[in-house]
């Protein structure tokens, strides 16, 4: 026993050197643990989160919408908007969408609408240059799609009886207004050229 104590006190006054020597880096590292555990003691739970569907990138309006074109966020329940969709995958947009914008179902054509589609048809986005024009529509009519040369030349008509599917809610920050429709596959590119000049 006793010839184990000169190492023991040896042993004591090393660490006790060591530690007076270190005592500042010591002191500085148990004041950040006391004021992270004080943080930590008054900081109550994180606030409740909402998931929310946005869109990944910015979409187009008529877009069908796929695995990748979506992403989730985390909204506080006060902020998520009302009425989100709940699978938007598969289904089409009514008009454009940016990137970081929740798809509601405001911003999604109806599985109604979309069914209402006939087989060889497909839903275009169609600019109406006079806002007024789209008022006057409704999910279900049938309308001709008359195109006017800007240049002064005969009005032609690109596209006869093709169906509304959506009216979507005017967007300040766009001209004219946008109109989906139904028509057939032959009809989109001289609709889509019309709709370019």
């Amino acid at each position: 026993m006793t010839s184990h104590f000169p190492t023991v006190v040896a042993a004591r006054q090393r660490v006790r050197r060591a530690v007076l020597a270190r005592r500042r880096l010591l002191a500085a590292l148990l004041a950040g643990v006391a004021v992270w555990a004080g943080l930590q003691a008054v900081a109550g739970p994180p606030p409740p989160s909402v998931v929310v569907t946005v869109a990944a990138h910015d979409l187009g309006g008529g877009t069908v919408v796929g695995a990748d074109d979506v992403t989730t966020v985390e909204f506080t329940p006060a902020s998520a908007p009302r009425a989100l969709a709940a699978s938007p995958v598969g289904r089409v947009l009514s008009g454009p969408v940016a990137a970081g914008e929740p798809l509601t179902e405001s911003r999604l054509l109806g599985p109604r609408a979309w069914a209402s589609s006939a087989a060889g048809s497909v839903a275009l986005p169609v600019r109406l240059p006079d806002a007024g024009m789209a008022d006057l529509l409704q999910v279900g009519d049938r309308i001709d799609l008359v195109a006017a040369d800007p240049q002064g030349g005969a009005p032609t008509v690109v596209a006869r009886a093709v169906s509304v599917l959506a009216v979507p809610v005017a967007d300040e920050r766009e001209p004219g207004r946008l109109v989906v429709v139904s028509l057939p596959e032959a009809a989109v590119p001289a609709v889509a050229d019309a709709g370019v000049r």
